[in-house]
């Protein structure tokens, strides 16, 4: 067996073994069993800024596919012993989508062929022009670092199912993706939404898949706060700063360092504090209360806001200098109403917790309750949702959630504001046997499965209410 061989371009023009891959360059491997061909093609690479690993054996360029990662394959097609489709199929076998030239000589053009028909990414015929393979080379590793690129992001996204995000509409897989991106970069991000969108679940997901995820998340809302308290629970306080303050007191900034900092309700900020919030973000520095010691952290800001920041700033509310600091990149979160789709997932969801915590046996939603749960307005969101769901736990008595385990409103909230305060229950019986019918196309045994009542008895209401 051969032994591995590296080249790399001397001054003097000469070429030199070398015994370790160089970091952060892109890896070809080069199989060809003839010594002129391999020295050639390994100068002209690695003269281009590329790692070359020249194998002579295609034996061992199998080996190598099995204990190295490479960028990209360029094979002899014919060699003795193991041929370059072999190797093919080997660099397959490691990934699919790693990208094999094939290099073939006179009378091999439909050998070469029909291994791009296997998987070949491209082939080049000999004699050939080594700038004409190098642009072929180029082009395969621009493909083959997009298809990376996606297949990494792919697996973040997987890796954030579960974990409280839930749903599959195109509305949060698009919040998926963008977590996924943002999550490793080390910029300030604002996340925008109506209340109850699940802000905070976002910003914890954000700071669990990124490098500060060893250390805090620590979250604070603005608006819960008087504007005394949040500059001493932000910023903390020197001992003798104000009435109370018996002791030094570090502060959330400090608590962070190294971690996340997640402001909710960054838009009730009082103005006093943003100018003190923007120097943090300029600088990474701060003075506690009363202070006169400069203190640094090192910390992600992850603010929050469930009003348009761009119209406080209009309405002098806002500072549009943080405004900019902390929107580097902006996460909007989709009311509940604008992904209807995922609200059997989420109250599925969230009857299994609660049916856990309350210690009840129930694993089913009827379709009744369902269609009511996926037809309402729900102005409090997710969170409105999860409430719904825990009441109804508590409230049902049988093995699923029934519309009588279900907040009135909630059906009330369906129907026309008139009909909700002044239906009589005629009225209103006429209303669910019309919804139903029309929910079902027309499919009286259907409509009367989904209200709960036999197929004649609705028969006989909808000849009644002339339906």
């Amino acid at each position: 067996m051969l032994p591995m061989v590296l080249f790399q371009r001397e001054r003097e023009g000469k070429v030199k073994a070398m015994s370790k891959p160089t970091a952060n360059k892109q890896h070809l491997l080069l199989v060809d069993d003839d010594q002129r061909m391999r020295e050639l093609l390994t100068d002209v690479f690695t003269g281009k800024g590329y790692q070359v690993t020249a194998i002579a054996d295609g034996r061992e360029a199998l080996l190598h596919l099995e204990t190295s990662a490479f960028d990209t394959v360029i094979t002899d097609l014919m060699m003795p012993k193991v041929s370059g489709a072999e190797v093919l199929a080997a660099a397959q076998r490691r990934d699919a989508q790693l990208p094999v030239i094939i290099i073939t000589g006179y009378g091999t053009v439909d050998s070469a062929i029909a291994a791009m028909k296997i998987g070949a990414h491209d082939y080049i015929q000999k004699p050939f022009d080594p700038e004409e393979l190098a642009l072929i080379v180029k082009r395969a590793l621009a493909h083959y670092q997009l298809v990376k690129q996606n297949r990494d992001l792919t697996a973040s996204i997987t890796l954030l199912q579960g974990t409280g995000l839930i749903g599959s509409s195109p509305a949060i897989q698009g919040v998926k993706e963008m977590i996924a991106r943002l999550a490793p970069l080390a910029v300030s991000l604002l996340i925008s939404g109506e209340t109850g969108t699940g802000k905070e679940l976002v910003a914890r997901l954000i700071h669990q898949n990124s490098g500060r995820a060893t250390n805090n998340f620590i979250a604070i809302n603005c608006g819960a706060l008087s504007e005394t308290l949040l500059e001493s629970e932000l910023f903390g306080h020197e001992r003798g700063s104000f009435t109370g303050a018996v002791e030094q007191k570090k502060g959330l900034l400090e608590a962070a360092h190294g971690g996340t900092l997640f402001l909710d309700e960054i838009n009730s900020m009082p103005l006093s504090l943003q100018v003190k919030l923007l120097r943090v973000l300029q600088d990474g520095t701060f003075l506690r209360v009363g202070g006169t010691k400069e203190i640094t952290t090192n910390l992600r800001v992850i603010s929050a806001s469930n009003t348009d920041l761009k119209a406080l700033i209009g309405k002098g509310g806002f500072r549009d200098d943080l405004y900019y600091r902390l929107n580097v990149m902006e996460i909007d979160l989709p009311p509940l109403r604008d992904r209807r789709e995922d609200i059997a997932e989420l109250a599925y969801h969230f009857l299994n917790r609660y049916s856990r915590k309350y210690d009840k046996a129930i694993q089913e939603i009827s379709p009744q309750a369902l269609r009511m749960l996926s037809e309402a307005p729900w102005p409090g969101n997710v969170r409105e949702l999860e409430n719904v769901m825990s009441r109804a736990v508590i409230m049902e008595p049988g093995a699923a959630i029934s519309t009588a385990a279900l907040p009135p409103a909630l059906g009330a909230a369906s129907m026309p504001p008139a009909a909700a305060n002044l239906m009589t229950l005629e009225e209103m019986e006429r209303y669910m046997i019309n919804k139903a019918l029309a929910a079902t196309n027309g499919n009286r045994a259907l409509a009367a499965q989904t209200l709960g009542i036999d197929a004649s008895t609705l028969w006989r209401k909808a000849k009644r209410y002339n339906l």
